[in-house]
């Protein structure tokens, strides 16, 4: 993809805005999606990849961007990272099909490995035009607990200052939902050269994970410190 010039996507792309529906149901927006051409992305993509799960889970986890296999089947974590995710859900004892999950971009971005493709982390700008999408989700699905998993969504919705690596299971202010806080992604799990690494890393992901099935049993809903 050639590279453009600030000038050139702000006046070629206008952002996920101009191509929200004027219904903002999760199956009308997941339908709308696929006509986004917010940002060039869209172009190196098979298709959008909207969120998945109960329309009002009680959990929400967002990630960072589809993968290769999640831009083929057109669903969200289903790819290596994904099944990480569904090993520490249930080792955590959460259900998936109980969360909503999805990402803070929505088309899968990569760069040619010979004939693979290797993802991308989208960048700043990227990120930006495509958060309409998922500030709807969130506000549609309304989960009385939001999950970052990784710096890019953790960044996306909580600001530039939030570390994962330092501040992961902890509660983060965040008034669009009851309580929110941040984990790694588990690619990160994937990524550890070593086999004790990736188990620390895992154990990680469980045990903040852990911390969530915690507040979801509890009742009434959770609420973030103020």
């Amino acid at each position: 993809m050639a590279r453009l010039t600030a000038e050139q996507l702000a006046t070629d792309y206008p952002g996920a805005e101009d191509y929200m529906p004027a219904s903002t149901t999760l199956s009308v927006m997941r339908r709308a999606v696929q006509s986004c051409r917010g940002c060039p992305l869209y172009k190196d993509a098979t298709r959008a990849v909207f969120g998945e799960g109960p329309p009002k889970a009680r959990l929400m986890l967002v990630g960072e961007v589809p993968g290769e296999e999640e831009d083929l089947q057109g669903r969200p974590f289903v790819g290596p990272a994904g099944r990480v995710l569904d090993q520490a859900l249930a080792e955590a004892g959460i259900a998936r099909e109980e969360a909503y999950l999805t990402n803070v971009v929505k088309h899968f971005k990569w760069e040619p490995s010979g004939k693979r493709r290797l993802h991308k982390t989208p960048n700043r700008w990227e990120v930006s035009v495509c958060l309409p999408w998922l500030e709807a989700e969130i506000s549609r699905v309304a989960p009385d607990v939001l999950v970052a998993l990784g710096a890019t969504a953790a960044k996306a919705l909580f600001g530039a200052d939030h570390r994962v690596s330092l501040q992961h299971g902890e509660p983060v202010p965040f008034d669009r939902v009851p309580y929110a806080t941040s984990t790694l992604h588990p690619s990160a799990v994937l990524r550890r050269p070593t086999e004790e690494g990736r188990v620390a890393e895992f154990g990680r992901l469980v045990e903040d994970l852990r911390s969530v099935a915690a507040l979801l049993s509890a009742e009434p809903a959770p609420r973030q410190p103020t």
